[in-house]
């Protein structure tokens, strides 16, 4: 197959979350690609426009509301047949949108829960991030127990790789245990444990990656990867002294969550 030559085009698109933890698809009006689609609201990038701008100009004209903050979360790259997609999703909370929805294009609109989504047929690009959505963003635990949290429909847990049965969705695995099994393990979700960036590099099949941060070195390697944009969501495990330092400046640059390391010390 040939490379694709075609030049990028930049969109920008919001999952926005309501109250109950739902957040909201729309789907893409008659006249346009994919019309009847469902998706993420948003649109292209205007020349000289900010990523953030075209965010709010484009969740104003399509569904009538105001977006007063949001936060980069996943990147991606989307080639279509109409077009080739440089995407940056953005999440918005709940207490950082206002206003009435309003299908302003003729559009539908519908909330729905992570893990159980009733709508389709869903735009290809954003098939991937629906997994991702049931990643909670707080979340505990420890690489020897794996990790712990609560989503829209339950709790969510992650098993070591070792601990693992075959029933659990959620694995985690060290990138050199990775290498020794010689394939990805049969889970839903498979968490890799990453601790340097060339690790990271060579960890692009997974579905959540899990940065083991140790030193101020590290914190400021993740901090210039997550305002580069990840594709795949990143969660922190780091010591409660550079949690303290860091973890504002990591979740705002669209980091999933950050975990405090009990087991180690900073040096």
């Amino acid at each position: 197959m040939s490379e694709d030559k075609r030049p990028l085009l930049r969109v920008v698109a919001g999952v926005v979350l309501n109250e109950q933890g739902e957040y909201l698809l729309s789907s893409r009006p008659e006249g346009k690609p994919y019309a009847g689609h469902w998706e993420f609201a948003g649109g292209k990038v205007d020349a000289e426009e900010g990523e953030l701008e075209a965010l709010k100009r484009e969740f104003e004209e399509e569904l009538g509301i105001c977006i007063h903050h949001a936060t980069p979360w996943l990147t991606m790259i989307h080639a279509y047949e109409h077009a080739r997609v440089h995407l940056r999703f953005y999440r918005v909370a709940a207490s950082d949108w206002s206003g009435q929805l309003q299908a302003r294009e003729g559009q539908s609109w519908s909330w729905q829960r992570a893990g159980d989504y009733t709508v389709a047929p869903m735009l290809p690009a954003n098939t991937a991030l629906l997994k991702s959505l049931a990643i909670p963003l707080e979340l505990s635990g420890s690489l020897k127990s794996g990790f712990e949290g609560e989503n829209a429909i339950g709790n969510y847990r992650v098993v070591p790789f070792l601990l693992a049965e075959p029933t659990h969705p959620n694995v985690l695995i060290s990138l050199s245990e990775l290498k020794r099994l010689g394939k990805l393990p049969a889970a839903d979700s498979v968490w890799i444990i990453v601790e340097k960036p060339a690790d990271y590099q060579q960890a692009a099949d997974a579905d959540v990656l899990v940065w083991h941060t140790q030193n101020t070195d590290d914190a400021e390697q993740v901090l210039m990867i997550l305002h580069e944009g990840v594709s795949v969501p990143l969660v922190l495990l780091a010591p409660q002294s550079l949690c303290d330092l860091y973890r504002e400046h990591w979740l705002q640059a669209g980091a999933q969550a950050v975990v405090i390391d009990t087991a180690i010390e900073l040096a």
